[in-house]
C-alpha cells in the first residue's frame, strides 16, 4: 500500500521546503522527497555557503587594508581549511534548521531519488529499497545543476564548477573564470581578494550582461582596478589539463587566439534543469529546452502536476522559487492568490562591490516605449559611505516621465543588496516619484542615496 498525502513535494530547496511548510499551515498532509540534503543547492552549495566565503574575503580585504582606517594588522594570512570548514558549518547549521522546520510542521521527509510513476504517484528509491507515495497534488522542485563546457567537463581538480570552488583543497594562484554572471563574478571577487591572479572571460560584449549597462561598465572598471583581467566578446576554445595546471586557448574579440596557463578554471556558464529521469516524459509533462512549462500558479499541462523554482526557467533565484511555492500551494488550497509574475523580482550579486537591481534597465525601458526620467547618485556624495571607506558606486533610478511610475532601480556599491528591497516594496505598492520624494530617510545612512537618486531624476538632488 502506498503512503497517501494531500501533497508531495519533490525537492527540498528554497522552493520545495517553503511550499511544504505553507501547505502544512493550510491544513494539508504533506510529504517532501530529497535525494541529498534538505535545503537543496541554495542552502548547501549555493546562496548560503558562498556568502560565508565572501564574508571571509571581505574581512581579509579589510585586514590587508587596515592602514586605511588608522589600524595596524601585520603578518596577515589565512587558513584555507578553516575557511572552508566555517562555510560548511554555516551550511550545516541551516540544514539542521530546515530539518527542525519539517518536524515542527509535521512534514514527512522521505530520503532518496523520487520519480513520477503515474498520475498522483511517486516512487522513492534509496539503495535497494523503494517506497510508493501517492497524492492528488505533486510539486516538482528538483532545481538545476551547473552547465559543463561540451569539450572539457569539470574534474574537481583543475576545472571546477561552483560546487568544487566552494571546497577548494588548495588556493588558486592564477584563476580563469569562464562566465561573468552573478556566480562567476562572485567567485572571481572571492579568490581575487584572497590573493589569486584572476581573469574573467565573457562571450557577450560586457560582464554582468543582464544588468544595466552603466552598472556593467562600472563593475568592469572596478574589477580591473582591483587587478583582475577582463576579456569580453571572447570565448574559450580549448582546455588542456595537466597535473598542476590548465592550458586555456582563448579567442579574443579581435579574432585572435592565445594560449595561457592557469592553476585552476571555474566554469560558470549557466545551469541545466534537473528534469531527466523523473518520469515527466511518460506523463506527457510539457518542457521547453529542458525547463518545465507552467502558468502563473505553477500548474503544468498535466492535471495535479506542478513545478516551481529553477526547473521552470529564469530568473534562477532562490526567492523566486520560494514565492512560486507559496502561490502554488495557496492556489491548490483555494486561497485565490495573485498569479506569480517576474516583473518585480530583485537580483543581487554579492561581489566587491555588490550589485542589486529590480525592474527595467534604462535600455529596456526605452525599448518598451517609455519616455524616461533617470536619476543617478554617487556613493562619493554620501557621508555614511565616505565614513565607511566605501565611496565607490552609485544608485540609479528610472521613472516613466508621464506617470511617475518607478520602472527600475540599479545599484552598485557597498551593501546595495540590503538597500534594493526599498525599491522592490515601492514598486509592489505602485509608489510614484511623488511619494518617494516626500519620504523621510534617516541620516546618516546609505539609504539616503536612494532618496537622492529619486530627487536627481527630477532635477532636485541636494548633495551633488
Amino acid at each position: 500500500m502506498a503512503d497517501t498525502y494531500d501533497l508531495i513535494v519533490l525537492g527540498s530547496g528554497p522552493g520545495g521546503y517553503v511550499a511544504a511548510i505553507r501547505a502544512s499551515q493550510l491544513g494539508m498532509k504533506v510529504a517532501i522527497v530529497e535525494r541529498e540534503r534538505l535545503g537543496g543547492i541554495c542552502l548547501n552549495w549555493g546562496c548560503i555557503p558562498t556568502k560565508a566565503l565572501l564574508r571571509t574575503s571581505e574581512i581579509y580585504h579589510y585586514m590587508t587594508h587596515a592602514a586605511d582606517y588608522g589600524l595596524k594588522a601585520e603578518n596577515t594570512g589565512f587558513d584555507l581549511t578553516r575557511i572552508v570548514e566555517r562555510s560548511r558549518k554555516v551550511s550545516g547549521q541551516l540544514n539542521a534548521g530546515v530539518k527542525g522546520l519539517m518536524k515542527k510542521h509535521k512534514v514527512a521527509v522521505h530520503e532518496g531519488v523520487g520519480k513520477l510513476t503515474g498520475k498522483g504517484k511517486l516512487q522513492v528509491t534509496q539503495g535497494d529499497k523503494t517506497v510508493d507515495l501517492q497524492a492528488k497534488h505533486i510539486i516538482v522542485a528538483t532545481g538545476a545543476r551547473a552547465r559543463d563546457l561540451p569539450f572539457a567537463k569539470a574534474d574537481g581538480k583543475r576545472i571546477w564548477t561552483y560546487r568544487h570552488a566552494m571546497v577548494p583543497e588548495e588556493m588558486p594562484t592564477k584563476l580563469l573564470v569562464i562566465g561573468s554572471g552573478a556566480i562567476g563574478v562572485e567567485f572571481a571577487s572571492f579568490y581575487s581578494d584572497m590573493g589569486a591572479d584572476v581573469t574573467i572571460v565573457e562571450m557577450l560584449p560586457r560582464i554582468l550582461p543582464v544588468e544595466d549597462e552603466e552598472v556593467s561598465a562600472h563593475m568592469d572598471k572596478t574589477l580591473q582596478k582591483q587587478g583582475m583581467k577582463i576579456m569580453t566578446g571572447a570565448g574559450v576554445e580549448k582546455l588542456e589539463t595537466g597535473a598542476k595546471s590548465v592550458k586555456a586557448t582563448i579567442k579574443g574579440k579581435d579574432g585572435k587566439s592565445v594560449t595561457e596557463e592557469y592553476s585552476h578554471v571555474i566554469v560558470a556558464i549557466g545551469i541545466v534543469p534537473n528534469t531527466e529521469n523523473i518520469g515527466l516524459e511518460d506523463l506527457g509533462v510539457k518542457t521547453d529546452r529542458g525547463h518545465i512549462v507552467t502558468d502563473g500558479y505553477s500548474r503544468t499541462n498535466v492535471e495535479g502536476i506542478y513545478a516551481i523554482g529553477d526547473v521552470t526557467g529564469p530568473p534562477w533565484l532562490a526567492h523566486k522559487a520560494s514565492h512560486e511555492g507559496v502561490v502554488c500551494v495557496e492556489a491548490i488550497a483555494g486561497e485565490k492568490p495573485h498569479p506569480f509574475e517576474t516583473w518585480n523580482i530583485p537580483g543581487c550579486t554579492y561581489s566587491r562591490p555588490q550589485v542589486a537591481s529590480v525592474g527595467l534597465t534604462e535600455a529596456k525601458a526605452k525599448e518598451a516605449g517609455h519616455k524616461v526620467k533617470v536619476g543617478k547618485f554617487p556613493f562619493i556624495g554620501n557621508g555614511k559611505a565616505i565614513a565607511l571607506g566605501e565611496a565607490d558606486g552609485f544608485i540609479k533610478t528610472i521613472f516613466d516621465e508621464k506617470t511617475g511610475e518607478l520602472l527600475g532601480a540599479h545599484m552598485i556599491g557597498a551593501e546595495v543588496t540590503e538597500l534594493i528591497q526599498g525599491y522592490v516594496a515601492a514598486r509592489q505598492l505602485e509608489t510614484t516619484e511623488a511619494e518617494l520624494m516626500e519620504t523621510v530617510f534617516p541620516h546618516p545612512t546609505l539609504s539616503e542615496m536612494m532618496h537622492e537618486s529619486v530627487l536627481g531624476a527630477y532635477g532636485r538632488a541636494i548633495h551633488i
